[in-house]
């Protein structure tokens, strides 16, 4: 398996950790959408993003920069939308905080900042969404 397929992996796995009553979906092979959605939250985290920062020839070290897109979805309920969205947020961002190392497989993982939307309501259910990236650095002996 490869390195940057275990980062999404774990950052999938620490995201459900940290939110075991929500429904969190895993997006792979490049899958656009979510084939279902929860009753009032849903989390999507898409297949990760390499960028490459950099190579070191002495010995050979590729330094990456790996952005796993996170959506994150509420739907109309009794609490005020933007209120259920930054809870989700913020425990993700403590989770994230608590193990900046992830478990020590990368260097560094941090967040970007949060970027919150209305979506179209469908019938009587009303949505606001928003999106951030999970980004984690990491160093590596092999390129692919």
């Amino acid at each position: 398996m490869s390195l940057r397929h275990e980062v999404d992996q774990a950052v999938l796995a620490l995201v459900r950790a940290t939110l075991p009553d929500h429904e969190v979906i895993g997006l792979e092979d490049g899958a656009e959408r979510a084939r279902r959605t929860g009753e009032f939250e849903t989390v999507t985290l898409r297949d990760g993003q390499l960028e490459e920062e950099g190579v070191d020839l002495c010995p050979p070290t590729w330094h990456w920069v790996h952005r796993v897109p996170v959506e994150l979805r509420a739907y109309k309920q009794t609490t005020p939308l933007r209120v259920v969205i930054d809870r989700i947020a913020s425990k993700i961002g403590a989770a994230i905080a608590a193990d900046r190392f992830l478990g020590g497989l990368v260097g560094y993982l941090d967040v970007s900042g949060l970027d919150v939307e209305p979506l179209s309501s469908f019938g009587s259910r009303t949505e606001l969404g928003a999106t951030f990236d999970i980004v984690a650095t990491y160093s590596s002996d092999k390129p692919l």
